[in-house]
């Protein structure tokens, strides 16, 4: 298809998403909480056929040499598939944000301004290789009054396509206007710059990705993107803690899905407990296939790891290589973590009341932890069921993103004949 076709294409996309966010902002709550629930059901219904899909992609994946820890991010296991459903449930059960009174106050005039949330309108979605996105996205956005646009990535074309058309028949069985969930039907580059210059029909954009997705959509874009470029996420080990309990959180942090951007990519160690936990910590995570690259302090204790070079402190692997420094203190930890950081999730693992405080009021990330792993760091763990992405932005959210996040505001300004 040539670039006039697809502009055609999109151009009836686009017009159909908005008159479908019209209809989708001023939708009873109720109405919407059944839609998503009969979504999910949908999705446990079709979950064979979407398997299927899914293998489909796979077996692409592995003839085109993908790696094993991207090929568990494309992956959908029945259990996968149930998190879908139970994530779509999660966020039907919710409060609407839609309408929610953000402030009120009455002027000396008499002028009563109330302050109220309200949907944006229609929202792009450019994601890569993890299918499960289709679902989360479509169940977020209907459930914050959004009709949505979504390109998923060529690695999972197949999954997203099924999940896709299993999603939109549940939906206008249920009512909804049509055109609320789409899927762009092609993979190709072309189609996305495409899509980022459609401003006059999509509100707001968010890539879900890899940093290069991220950077291209925020360098071409002419609507405005809400992003997270990556997570470079830290644990810094204090001279004092609970060392079992820290070894524990580590392996958790860096071990249990490394493929994932809340995962431990940097782990920083007091100086003066070194000699004593850097051998205890590199017996468990060399355990568990962890490659380690260490300065060369932690390197004279663990003769496994490979010395780090500066690229390595910059690095989010997503795979089972982590980077170790020592550090002088917790300031030392925290300028660190602010130099090298991506501002996602960093922790400190500590007994220390004054370095807890210390930490967590100078480290300038979404998610700050303490005493736990940052792989918490995610809407459902968060409360908030299914989540659109994990903002490393200020403007206009910051760390997972559910529901509300998903909402602008508008004022309504009541008067009784005032005049300026």
């Amino acid at each position: 298809m040539d670039v006039v076709e697809m502009q055609q294409v999109l151009e009836s996309i686009g017009k159909k998403a908005r008159r479908a966010s019209a209809a989708l902002a001023v939708l009873p709550a109720d109405a919407k909480t059944l839609c998503l629930n009969c979504m999910a059901d949908a999705i446990v219904k079709h979950a064979g056929e979407i398997a299927e899909a899914n293998a489909r992609d796979i077996a692409n994946a592995r003839c085109n040499g993908m790696d094993e820890a991207k090929i568990d991010r494309l992956t959908l296991t029945m259990a996968r598939i149930e998190a879908m459903a139970d994530g779509l449930r999660q966020v039907a059960a919710q409060k609407d944000p839609v309408g929610k009174v953000l402030s009120e106050n009455i002027r000396p005039n008499g002028l009563k301004i109330t302050k109220i949330a309200v949907p944006f309108g229609v929202i792009g979605i450019i994601y890569e290789a993890r299918p499960n996105v289709t679902a989360d996205a479509a169940g977020i956005c209907i459930k914050a009054g959004n009709a949505v646009i979504l390109r998923g990535g060529k690695e999972a074309f197949e999954s997203n396509t099924s999940i896709a058309r299993v999603l939109n028949e549940s939906a206008a069985g249920c009512g909804l206007p049509d055109g609320v969930v789409q899927l762009i039907p092609w993979t190709d580059r072309e189609a996305v710059k495409l899509m980022l210059k459609m401003d006059r029909y999509i509100d707001l954009v968010i890539p879900r990705g890899g940093e290069g997705l991220i950077r291209t959509v925020v360098a071409e874009a002419t609507m405005p993107v809400l992003k997270h470029y990556k997570g470079v996420c830290h644990l810094f080990v204090d001279a004092q803690c609970d060392m079992d309990k820290a070894v524990k959180i580590i392996v958790n942090a860096k071990c249990s899905r490394p493929a994932v951007c809340n995962a431990l990519e940097t782990l920083l160690i007091d100086r003066s407990i070194l000699p004593e936990f850097a051998p205890k910590i590199a017996a468990e995570l060399l355990q568990k296939g962890v490659e380690l690259r260490g300065d060369a302090a932690f390197c004279n204790l663990v003769p496994q790891a490979l010395p780090a070079v500066e690229d390595d402190y910059h690095a989010e692997y997503l795979s089972l290589i982590l980077a170790v420094k020592s550090v002088d203190g917790v300031d030392d930890a925290v300028e660190h973590i602010n130099t090298y950081g991506s501002r996602h999730s960093d922790g400190i693992l500590s007994t220390i009341e004054e370095n807890i405080a210390y930490f967590t009021k100078n480290v300038d990330s979404s998610t700050v932890y303490v005493n736990a792993s940052t792989r918490f760091t995610d809407g459902g763990e968060f409360g908030m069921g299914a989540e659109i992405g994990i903002s490393t932005d200020k403007l206009h959210a910051r760390g997972p993103m559910g529901t509300d996040e998903l909402t602008t505001y508008k004022y309504i300004v009541t008067g009784d004949g005032q005049v300026r």
